[in-house]
């Protein structure tokens, strides 16, 4: 491109941008009334008028509202989570905590949050959460998932095979974790 044509190039920007109405605030609807020269379509909708500038253009087409119906809305609920598959030789979460309990160890307040180990929740992709006041208990689809999280966590995680306890939130004493991983190497 020379520069003795850039006012030609800039003409003809400027030309296409005032053909295609840039910007006009009205809604493509004319207000003056049809003149002699416009067409009238099979439909009897009176079509623009034909002048030079505008004959080589198409019409622009507007949907009528009756062609299209009504707009229906559906209501905002997220796709159901579907978690992994536990080991079959890995314990549920749920049994791990009852072992707490059953061996007389604190598990206060048990919540049941594995949704959070979807994609809309922490992400972390196991398959069952519990979470309690002394400790949480995560159980995984295999072993090498629970090795990565309990290896993020250091020293605040204990696993064994697919389950991790997690001591990061919890208000159990270094002391009494020991108790809690003897009772989780027990379970089958």
């Amino acid at each position: 491109m020379t520069i003795r044509s850039l006012p030609a190039v800039g003409a003809l920007l400027v030309a296409v941008a005032l053909t295609a109405g840039c910007g006009s605030d009205d809604d493509g609807r004319s207000s003056a009334a049809p003149s002699a020269s416009s067409e009238v379509t099979p439909t009897g909708v009176p079509s623009a008028p034909t002048s030079p500038t505008t004959s080589a253009l198409p019409a622009p087409v507007s949907p009528s509202a009756g062609a299209q119906g009504p707009t229906q809305r559906r209501p905002a609920s997220p796709p159901p989570v579907v978690l992994p598959k536990r080991p079959a030789s890995a314990p549920g979460a749920k049994q791990v905590v009852d072992a707490f309990r059953a061996a007389g160890l604190k598990v206060p307040r048990p919540k049941d949050r594995s949704v959070d180990c979807g994609p809309d929740g922490l992400g972390l992709g196991c398959s069952e959460l519990i979470a309690t006041d002394a400790v949480t208990v995560y159980v995984f689809p295999d072993d090498t998932s629970a090795s990565d999280i309990a290896e993020t966590w250091g020293g605040q995680s204990y696993q064994r095979g697919a389950v991790v306890l997690n001591y990061l939130e919890a208000k159990t004493p270094a002391a009494d974790r020991p108790r809690y991983e003897k009772v989780l190497n027990g379970l089958r």
